[in-house]
């Protein structure tokens, strides 16, 4: 079984599987943090779109495809920075996934393709959140709601779990 990025431009060597290690890491990571923060249960739509958001952010910063495990207290600060509210991080997603599939010519490796099928997810899935634009009604109990991009919910959660960490 080989790691994602062996095997040369092709992936694996023909009938071996290729384990998409940078993505899975990156997953890994993301969910380590939000659970620490405690912010909400992990079965929860809210904590996926978290999870995802941050997964992307880590692995879409690292320029070499390979997350290191030392690495991780030292990112902390520039996947803060990325994910930080003023920041355009839906442009910068697209714009690395642009990079990634230049670099590949053709060629999408399968941390690349479960990257985008977890932006396609968060791109394309709405949840209901509190509309924080709204005036609050007083007879209203959890205030007034609107749809929302899974990633514009999970943006902000993974932000609040790194500060948390």
């Amino acid at each position: 079984m080989l790691h994602g990025n062996e095997g040369g431009a092709s992936g694996a060597a023909k009938g071996e599987l290729t384990v998409p290690m940078a993505w899975l890491y990156a997953e890994y990571i993301a969910d380590e943090l939000l659970r620490t923060g405690d912010l909400m249960p992990p079965t929860s739509f809210e904590f996926r779109a978290g999870r995802d958001a941050l997964a992307l952010t880590i692995f879409l910063s690292d320029a070499g495809d390979e997350l290191s495990g030392i690495r991780v207290v030292s990112q902390l600060e520039t996947w803060s920075s990325l994910t930080a509210y003023d920041q355009p991080w839906q442009a910068w997603v697209r714009a690395r996934f642009r990079e990634r599939e230049a670099r590949g010519a053709g060629h999408r490796s399968p941390d690349l393709r479960l990257a985008a099928a977890a932006w396609r997810w968060l791109e394309e899935t709405e949840l209901l959140a509190p509309d924080l634009d709204a005036v609050p009604v007083p007879e209203e109990e959890d205030g007034p709601q609107v749809w929302t991009p899974a990633w514009q919910l999970g943006l902000p959660l993974g932000h609040l779990a790194i500060h948390l960490f």
